[in-house]
């Protein structure tokens, strides 16, 4: 596949991004940490919680993709677009509408959500296994780490996710999970799985076999 950057430049964008916003993915992954405990512990803050990976959607198109991708990429605009899309879907439907409750129950899906939210929470570790040294290495608050959280706790719904939920997180799996193999990201290596799990929740006929 061609590309319009070069891996060197692709890295450097990340070196960017933590050099300027390393306080704010600080932030971020320190108030998903607690989302996570709260779910933990069995309190239903599915509002709170939603609420704050919309502005995680919103952060990474502005902070990352419209900022900064898009000094080497034109479709980063695109993306840009498509995140601030995702944002809005999750205000109206995990917040405004309050569609996206938790469940009470632990079947498969939760194990797996549970499992995708603890893999995103330790994403800015596992990129650091192997040839990529910080800051040329993307942290938290970017794209990739942001979709595995989010399809993390939609998997921990009670109930079927809502499509245009689900549509941009799965889209994203399929373009940032071949950074893994394009860039030598193996920590995106996960994004094939968390997409796949999320369509299978979303889009299955039958739901009963992983709700």
């Amino acid at each position: 596949m061609q590309l319009p950057f070069s891996r060197d430049a692709f890295f450097e964008v990340f070196a960017a991004y933590n050099d300027s916003w390393w306080p704010v993915a600080l932030v971020l992954w320190t108030a998903t940490l607690i989302a996570f405990v709260i779910r933990l512990r069995g309190r239903n803050a599915s509002e709170w919680t939603f609420g704050l990976l919309a502005i995680q959607w919103g952060w990474s198109a502005v902070a990352y993709h419209a900022s900064l991708f898009s000094r080497i990429n034109p479709a980063a605009l695109l993306f840009a677009a498509l995140f601030l899309i995702q944002a809005g879907l999750l205000i109206w439907y995990g917040v405004a509408q309050q569609r996206l409750p938790f469940s009470d129950e632990r079947p498969s899906a939760y194990l797996v959500g549970s499992a995708l939210v603890v893999y995103g929470l330790l994403y800015p570790l596992i990129v650091l296994v192997g040839d990529h040294s910080y800051p040329r290495v993307p942290t938290f608050g970017v794209p990739c780490p942001t979709t595995i959280v989010t399809v993390g706790f939609l998997l921990l719904v009670r109930g079927r996710v809502p499509p245009l939920v689900s549509v941009v997180p799965v889209m994203w799996a399929a373009i940032g999970g071949s950074g893994a193999f394009l860039f030598g990201v193996r920590a995106d290596l996960a994004l094939p799985i968390a997409g796949l799990a999320l369509a299978l929740r979303t889009w299955s006929t039958r739901p009963a076999a992983i709700a």
